[in-house]
């Protein structure tokens, strides 16, 4: 157990003092759209987000413009009036008040139930959700929107106990990476056979989701009743064939569901590159555009 509690206080430090890669410029050489010609995609901002347009998700944003679309902020209540002409909706680490500050259980939900029958009701009706929920204590602030998808998440932190203080890595070779229409792309140049991870939850699938991050036997889940305060005693839990990310169609609409946020973002922490600009990580961009695409209903048809 002491070895696992060091494995995350290392992952811990990796990810401290996160600031941005201004450098970070990803060339597409065929995006979907014309610049600004594309549909409305809209990342919420309006429910003590941990990561914003503007801010950790700036280099997230920049690529789906890059491709195309309209990416803009939202920031109010969600309800069918206002999600009107977004035809994907990014919810990245939203939290409750009660959490902005304040990393402790307990941890309600960051949505009313009026919001989350709004939500259910758009999708229902052919919106397309992009859920992305990271470690404790996000899970447990989103959970109640998930389940009503069919996804149910789990409050901790997951992580591979062979590869201390190391990113996760998915791979086609290992089947931890699942080969379907979210990995393979609309062709060979969209394809990707590796993914890295960086600290996340995990999350277990309705019957008719598609895994695509499938975490194996070297997986578990610590449960801290603070983020980042581990424990030698800190409950854990084995998280075996359970999911960091899979998608779903629902209604006429469709939910992709991640368990974790910086594998999107592109930071430098310690002089080190985390997200979609660690040159480890060179393939985490082009799957966060094939999600887009499935959502968009251009990939998958």
């Amino acid at each position: 157990m002491k070895v696992i509690v060091m494995f995350f206080l290392v992952s811990r430090l990796i990810l401290a003092q996160q600031v941005g890669d201004s450098t970070f410029n990803p060339q597409l050489p065929h995006p979907l759209y014309k610049t600004g010609s594309g549909p409305t995609i809209s990342i919420d901002e309006g429910h003590n987000n941990f990561h914003t347009q503007s801010g950790r998700y700036k280099p997230f944003a920049d690529i789906l413009v890059k491709d195309g679309y309209n990416v803009k902020p939202y920031s109010k209540k969600f309800s069918l009036k206002e999600l009107d002409g977004t035809k994907i909706l990014v919810i990245s680490n939203a939290l409750n008040e009660r959490n902005k500050e304040d990393w402790t259980l307990p941890t309600p939900s960051a949505f009313t139930d009026d919001e989350i029958a709004q939500i259910v009701k758009w999708v229902t009706d052919g919106g397309n959700l992009f859920l992305i929920s990271d470690h404790m204590p996000f899970p447990g602030a989103a959970n109640n929107l998930a389940l009503k998808f069919g996804f149910k998440m789990n409050n901790g932190f997951a992580g591979d106990t062979t590869h201390l203080g190391a990113p996760d890595l998915f791979t086609k070779k290992d089947k931890t990476l699942n080969i379907n229409f979210i990995t393979e792309g609309r062709n060979e140049s969209e394809s990707v056979d590796s993914i890295y991870s960086f600290t996340g939850q995990a999350f277990q699938i309705p019957d008719n989701a598609t895994p695509a991050l499938t975490l194996n036997s070297n997986f578990v889940s610590l449960m801290p009743d603070t983020a980042w305060n581990f424990k030698n005693n800190t409950p854990k839990i084995s998280v075996a064939g359970w999911n960091q990310g899979a998608v779903s169609k629902f209604g006429k609409g469709k939910i992709a569901v991640w368990g974790e946020a910086a594998m999107f973002s592109a930071q430098i922490s310690k002089n080190k590159k985390v997200g979609m600009n660690a040159p480890y990580a060179k393939n985490n961009w082009r799957l966060l555009l094939n999600i887009i695409h499935w959502l968009d209903g251009k990939l998958g048809k």
